[in-house]
């Protein structure tokens, strides 16, 4: 669980959380799932991994306002080992104010697409562990 504080300038003249921000807490919560999971985005670069965002989706149910705490949970969706879609839930308190998806694949420097399961088999089998959990 990865938790945000909504801050005074991620809110629009009505108080409430402009909708973009979702998104980018969706990258926050990303960031945080990955090391929580052994896997930093600083490790990842270290070992060539580059993840492009292909899809974003995002469907909001409540506000949320400047000072609340969001809580975020993180899943892994889908994974073939090519692609990769998280899961994002997020709540005020025990209330989902929002839920969405990113669809992500991997590359390494040229762009080229990495085959997890035989250049990073330890990557690649914590995603198919958390896909198992689900």
């Amino acid at each position: 669980m990865y938790t945000h504080t909504v801050q005074y300038y991620e809110t629009d003249k009505m108080a409430v959380t402009h909708h973009s921000n979702y998104i980018r807490w969706m990258e926050e919560a990303r960031v945080d799932f990955l090391e929580k999971k052994g896997w930093p985005f600083a490790r990842l670069e270290e070992e060539g991994i580059i993840s492009p965002v292909l899809s974003i989706d995002c469907r909001y149910k409540k506000p949320s306002r400047f000072s609340d705490k969001v809580d975020i949970e993180v899943s892994v969706a889908e994974f073939n080992g090519v692609k990769l879609k998280l899961s994002y839930r997020m709540f005020i308190k025990e209330t989902l104010i929002c839920e969405g998806e990113s669809g992500h694949c991997f590359v390494n420097a040229d762009g080229m697409p990495i085959r997890l399961k035989k250049e990073f088999p330890d990557f690649y089998e914590m995603l198919e562990e958390e896909l198992k959990e689900q």
